[in-house]
């Protein structure tokens, strides 16, 4: 039988009252289990036109002040971000039967943090950041492969790159989290935190 916390769910949701500990916990576990990737999360935004989309990215990094993410700030995703700042966030472990969906304001992040991840990036990721110019269209395959090729050209050093202004990253701000776990007949367990005006987070159980 497995052990409940003080909610009557199951002790993997532990006792905690921040959502960002619960979900420390839970990504240190999915680490152990996923095969590939296990920061990976479909994110969703909705651009002016209304009309949602969803992408899988890579988190690299999360704290008390959000999830962050890094891409072309002239993407799909980016354009979508600058005209409407509210976006979710999505993980779902498999190998665990959990998922936590993260809803909330999106921002830059800091120069110094976009310099940071870039430089520890490899030769061939900084290189693409330059040579793709994300989400526009191709008129072949060749087209990108010869951009890359001149931007080695143009970078040989691989130790001296610059990270482009159109690169850097987004930090999701979350007003939302909410912890799910895979139940019996789908009797699913399903547990949310909510940021107050406080900046206290309430939580609730919500029904499967």
């Amino acid at each position: 039988m497995n052990q409940k916390n003080s909610l009557g769910i199951d002790l993997c949701f532990k006792d905690v009252d921040n959502p960002i500990d619960l979900f420390a916990e839970w990504f240190n576990e999915a680490k152990k289990t996923e095969i590939n990737d296990p920061n990976a999360l479909a994110l969703a935004t909705v651009g002016k036109n209304g009309i949602p989309s969803v992408r899988m990215v890579l988190l690299k990094d999360f704290n008390e002040k959000g999830f962050v993410f890094f891409t072309n700030l002239n993407s799909r995703k980016s354009i979508e971000i600058k005209s409407n700042q509210k976006a979710s966030m999505c993980f779902h472990w498999k190998s665990l039967l959990r998922q936590v969906r993260i809803t909330g304001e999106i921002s830059n992040v800091s120069d110094l943090d976009a310099d940071n991840y870039y430089n520890s990036r490899s030769y061939g990721s900084r290189i693409g950041a330059w040579a793709s110019n994300q989400s526009s269209i191709l008129k072949s395959r060749d087209e990108l492969l010869k951009s890359i090729e001149e931007f080695k050209k143009k970078y040989p050093n691989e130790k001296n790159i610059p990270r482009p202004k159109h690169w850097s990253g987004w930090n999701l701000n979350p007003f939302e989290i909410e912890f799910w776990l895979d139940g019996k007949d789908r009797i699913h367990e399903r547990l949310s935190y909510n940021r107050k005006d406080n900046n206290k987070w309430e939580k609730n159980l919500l029904s499967p």
